[in-house]
């Protein structure tokens, strides 16, 4: 299993929209990297759904569930989309400011590439944030 993160603006696609449908579809990606990480994507793998925007932070957890197929919301170009599921709600969000302070996620992409809609994690970061759920 791999693990991600998936960038959106809570005004675009929130979690509480997410809440309400449970699944759909990863579209509006247009960035080369985050399109060649979201056709990394494999079913059964688990993303982060992070929200940017006044207060950035991780919200939930969402699994893959139908590997990358052409976006039908592009008009031109070679897009890519996943369908995801909600899977749940973190106990708390994890800010982006707390990510920043623990020493064992400076390397992660959320921090050295923060633009980047469609970021790898490594198991050993999710396991750290998920840790972080817990503390208050």
């Amino acid at each position: 299993m791999n693990y991600w993160l998936l960038k959106t603006e809570p005004e675009t696609f929130s979690w509480d929209r997410l809440e309400i449908e449970i699944t759909s579809m990863w579209e509006g990606v247009r960035n080369y990297q985050a399109r060649n990480n979201l056709r990394g994507m494999r079913k059964g793998d688990t993303a982060f759904f992070y929200h940017s925007g006044k207060i950035p932070g991780i919200i939930g957890l969402v699994e893959i569930i139908k590997e990358f197929y052409p976006d039908p919301t592009a008009k031109d170009g070679d897009w890519s989309v996943v369908d995801v599921r909600l899977l749940r709600k973190l106990k708390r969000i994890v800010t982006l400011q707390e990510i920043k302070n623990i020493p064992a996620l400076q390397e992660m992409y959320l921090i050295r590439n923060s633009r980047l809609s469609v970021q790898p994690v490594k198991k050993e970061e999710y396991n750290e944030i998920l840790e972080l759920e817990s503390n208050q």
